[in-house]
């Protein structure tokens, strides 16, 4: 089972810095193509930023940070700049669990890995073993991911598993069985690069998600860009099917206990 209920079943403690965070990375070619750059200088400037934003999220006090890297729809790129996504992809992984495991970062990654060549399935094991008793924050990198994807996919699994149960399964049935069972539902999704779409990304776990969109473009998003996210955030008001005057209620309080004496 997930060790969090979802926010449609659960109300979840509000807080000022969100818990979890999900980022769409856009905007790496078109930061290139400013430069006169190829492509790929682009990615490779976007590998620098999710440094930084790793560290700005620790220093937020963010529990939770989920980047999509690759969807499954980008398959349909120029061959080239996938064959050198994936090279990047490899060598991000060389080079950054080392660091990852001694700041306290717990790396998984979420989608059809099958799909990836076999040094790459590899080096994603190996780097989940590896952080895999880090607790200071959890970083999930999404690739080959997409949200419709991992709905059938969790649905396929539940099937399989309680096939007698079949016209009764609930969501809180299917949510074990879905990539992030392991996380809270993300509290703040940004998109970077100008779009304001979520292009199949966490369909189901964005049910109550607050959005974010900004114009900068993911090279150069930095940890202030991330402040003025959460800065939005706080100033939103977060029902989950409530009013507001019900946010507003103070809670009931409870009658003092007085000690019964013995005669």
């Amino acid at each position: 089972m997930g060790l969090f209920k979802s926010v449609t079943r659960e109300l979840p403690e509000i807080r000022p810095v969100p818990r979890h965070v999900a980022i769409i990375m856009d905007g790496n070619g078109r930061w290139a193509k400013k430069r006169f750059l190829p492509r790929i200088a682009g990615h490779s400037k976007g590998v620098e930023t999710v440094r930084t934003l790793v560290a700005a999220a620790i220093e937020q006090g963010i529990e939770y940070l989920t980047l999509f890297a690759f969807s499954s729809e980008n398959w349909r790129r120029p061959v080239e700049e996938v064959t050198l996504l994936m090279q990047l992809f490899v060598s991000a992984l060389k080079n950054e669990v080392v660091k990852l495991k001694k700041n306290g970062v717990r790396l998984r990654v979420i989608g059809d890995l099958s799909r990836f060549a076999p040094e790459l399935q590899g080096l994603i094991r190996d780097a989940e073993a590896a952080t895999a008793e880090n607790t200071r924050l959890h970083l999930t990198v999404a690739a080959n991911y997409g949200g419709r994807w991992d709905i059938v996919n969790a649905m396929n699994q539940l099937a399989q598993e309680k096939p007698e149960a079949a016209g009764q399964w609930t969501d809180a049935d299917l949510e074990p069985y879905l990539s992030m069972a392991y996380a809270p539902e993300p509290d703040l999704f940004i998109r970077t690069g100008g779009e304001e779409r979520i292009s199949n990304f966490l369909l189901w776990q964005l049910a109550y998600t607050e959005f974010y969109f900004t114009e900068t473009l993911w090279p150069e998003f930095n940890a202030k860009s991330l402040e003025a996210a959460i800065l939005s955030y706080r100033r939103r008001e977060r029902r989950f099917g409530r009013t507001s005057e019900q946010l507003m209620e103070k809670p009931a309080e409870k009658p003092e206990q007085t000690e019964e004496k013995s005669c």
